[in-house]
């Protein structure tokens, strides 16, 4: 299965976009969030994909940073949301809201999404309130992860990693902001989750 395109801009459309990895480009589903995250077209660009089959179609989703990719999968599996619902609940939320949502019980913030009506909207934050504690909600102190790591960078990547072993995000990400300020900012991700994980654990 794809999991993460690298490669360079190629072309956006309203809910799409076409990412080059050397020579082959990937139609890639995405959330506005997304989109707007992803820069100019022709410049370089990550995103973590999910692949989903179906009889008569195949399609590869595009999010900009793991956290949103994992809320997908959830939100997907919640039944009547498909691709397409999915994709527009985080559109209209970001994750941390989605999970500040399903944790109160809030629906009619996530009935803000275009295609999902408040039965819906209740069913989501029903199933999903129990879960929404132990994903991440992409921020620290009401900072998205965003604007401490640029999404799919190393240090975006050892964030989400930590949060995988079950740190909290704000655990995580100051972890990881230690780890690269004594490795230096072109630390490999691999360097920033040891040295990471001794920090949070310590």
């Amino acid at each position: 299965m794809i999991a993460k395109l690298s490669g360079r801009l190629d072309s956006v459309g309203e809910d799409w976009a076409i990412v080059d990895v050397q020579g082959v480009g990937y139609l890639v589903h995405c959330s506005a969030r997304t989109l707007s995250a992803l820069g100019e077209v022709g410049e370089a660009c990550t995103v973590h994909t999910d692949m989903q089959v179906s009889e008569n179609d195949m399609r590869l989703l595009g999010f900009a940073e793991s956290a949103e990719r994992d809320w997908f999968r959830l939100l997907t599996q919640v039944q009547g949301v498909g691709s397409k619902v999915g994709l527009a609940i985080l559109s209209a939320l970001s994750t941390g809201e989605l999970r500040d949502a399903c944790a109160a019980g809030d629906a009619a913030s996530v009935a803000r999404a275009n295609g999902v009506g408040p039965k819906l909207a209740g069913r989501i934050v029903n199933e999903l309130k129990d879960k929404a504690g132990a994903l991440p909600g992409g921020g620290m102190a009401g900072v998205p992860a965003s604007a401490i790591s640029p999404a799919g960078s190393a240090s975006a990547d050892a964030v989400s990693a930590l949060e995988n072993l079950g740190f909290k995000p704000a655990i995580a990400a100051q972890a990881v902001a230690k780890a690269q300020a004594e490795l230096g900012e072109d630390a490999p991700e691999g360097d920033l989750i040891r040295v990471a994980l001794k920090k949070a654990a310590g």
